[in-house]
């Protein structure tokens, strides 16, 4: 059945419009966003069968255009529709996590780094700069392709922070497996950053772990003294 035919109210639009957005269903929202099916499916229905094909709406967002647009109903403006909208949630936590603000709440900064890492296909080594008051100076991806103890140079962190004045730093990478358990590399890694950070008394306050659905932390576990 047509959406235009349901009964008044119960289509997601309008359900988002009196309830408002946290009361709708995944693939109400994403209906919301593909605005129409096609012919005998409706947009819940095709939001429904995205969601089933891909396996979850994180993945049906980070999946490329060739893969979503094999799909009957889906071409190339929806396609463009749903990268809008997983931008913008990129962007509103970038906001949440701006420069000058105090790092006192863990969720916001796991929530920012999973959004920033959590879908890449590769590896990516990043550092959170913070003052002395461990506000956010920046955030800056350094390396790219397989993290490994011979693929991340210190001397070139110490550089970084040293231009940018940063007297504390929150190292992370992702895993692309989506298991963000730390191997011995991972630890290898911050023990020779944290030395060497050491050299010129700025402190590696962690080290996190990116996987699909969780971050792990070193400071957490015990392994950053």
């Amino acid at each position: 059945m047509a959406i235009k035919d349901w009964p008044e109210g119960e289509g997601p639009r309008d359900k988002l419009l009196v309830k408002g957005a946290a009361h709708l269903s995944d693939a109400e929202l994403l209906a919301v966003l593909l605005r129409n099916g096609l012919s005998g499916l409706n947009a819940v229905d095709l939001a429904r069968s995205l969601i089933q094909e891909f396996g979850g709406l994180r993945s049906l967002l980070c999946a490329p255009m060739h893969q979503v647009c094999r799909l009957p109903g889906v071409g190339p403006v929806k396609y463009a529709q749903l990268q809008a909208a997983a931008e913008l949630a990129r962007r509103v936590a970038q906001e949440n996590l701006q420069r000058g603000q105090v790092l006192t709440n863990p969720d916001l900064t796991r929530d920012y780094l999973m959004r920033q890492l959590a879908d890449r296909s590769y590896e990516v080594f990043a550092i959170l700069l913070l003052d002395s008051q461990h506000r956010v100076i920046q955030f800056v991806e350094l390396f790219r392709g397989t993290i490994d103890s011979a693929s991340v140079y210190p001397r070139e962190v110490v550089s970084l922070v040293l231009e940018k004045k940063a007297a504390a730093v929150i190292v992370c990478h992702n895993h692309p497996s989506g298991i963000a358990e730390p191997s011995q590399a991972d630890r290898r890694i911050t023990e020779r950053l944290k030395n060497a950070l050491a050299t010129i008394d700025v402190s590696l306050l962690d080290h996190m772990v990116v996987g699909d659905r969780e971050i792990v932390s070193f400071a957490e576990r015990g392994w950053i003294n």
